[in-house]
């Protein structure tokens, strides 16, 4: 039943591409000695108001755009909050996913949003592709897209040499603050889209859809290799940490697992993750 096709992709790949845009959002700030704690947060607010914009305002397509620029809003706070107000960027978006599930609390009362849109549905569980569910198309065209930026362009060259030693980067005529700013940017747009898409594939919306997916982004980017002190790692290593938590969730839903053990076996592996790939050399300089 495991190794089946339907099992893999309609299971393992579906369920695992929301986490995937998430992880590969928290990869950024993490590969510059940074991290983003308002990710879940944001996909919650950037579903809730794709949500409400379709529901109530008949906005269409048009509702999915503003939804991933709601997150792309929220990453480019909590950049120059945390680039230039020179605040651990911990600090920040532990207050950012306060502010932002209040927020999304705020604006549903609590309860479930949902709308008849089949169109929109479609986008997340149709088939573009025979036997390929286009959430899985949406993940890995985004994973290429996200690997390109970080291999090819000088925003990725210079997210790695901030990691590496940000001090020296500075000296040598980097614009330190610009790239912070731009990671948290890529973080934010990212967790919108995993908002939107999640919010298509389930017509509807709540206030907590993001709830769990912080623990996991992070159990990824370090099961899959990038070092929570930064310079090391990237989206190839995030994806396959993606694949690893995935797999695992499967495997212990199969087993008939209770959720609530799956939590408390998730968060020792991410311990056990961070304790082999933590240099403890550099643990003074994680911002």
């Amino acid at each position: 039943m495991f190794l089946t096709y339907d099992n893999l992709v309609g299971n393992v790949m579906m369920n695992s591409m929301i986490l995937l845009f998430v992880a590969l959002a928290g990869t950024f700030p993490i590969l510059q000695q940074s991290i983003d704690l308002s990710v879940e947060s944001i996909v919650s607010l950037s579903g809730v108001i794709t949500a409400i914009l379709i529901n109530d305002y008949q906005l269409g397509m048009l509702a999915l755009l503003l939804g991933v620029l709601a997150g792309t809003g929220v990453g480019v706070l909590n950049g120059v909050v945390f680039a230039k107000g020179k605040i651990p960027s911990f600090l920040v978006t532990l207050g950012s996913l306060s502010i932002f599930s209040g927020s999304a609390l705020l604006m549903t009362g609590g309860y479930s949003v949902p709308f008849n849109a089949s169109g929109i549905r479609q986008i997340a569980i149709g088939n573009t592709i025979p036997q390929v569910p286009n959430l899985v198309v949406w993940g890995l065209l985004v994973y290429v897209l996200v690997s390109l930026m970080a291999w090819k362009t000088t925003f990725g060259r210079y997210t790695y040499a901030l990691g590496e030693n940000e001090r020296v980067a500075d000296f040598s005529g980097v614009n330190v603050d610009r790239y912070k700013i731009g990671a948290f940017v890529v973080s934010g747009t990212l967790c919108g889209l995993a908002g939107v898409l999640l919010t298509a594939r389930i017509s509807s919306a709540t206030p907590g859809m993001g709830s769990g997916l912080l623990l996991q982004s992070i159990a990824a980017i370090v099961m899959g290799g990038t070092a929570l002190t930064g310079g090391v790692g990237g989206p190839h290593r995030t994806i396959l940490g993606v694949l690893v938590i995935g797999v695992l969730t499967n495997g212990m839903n199969l087993l008939g697992i209770q959720s609530f053990v799956q939590e408390i076996i998730l968060g020792f592996v991410v311990i056990l993750a961070v304790a082999m790939s933590m240099d403890r050399d550099k643990i003074d300089i994680v911002k």
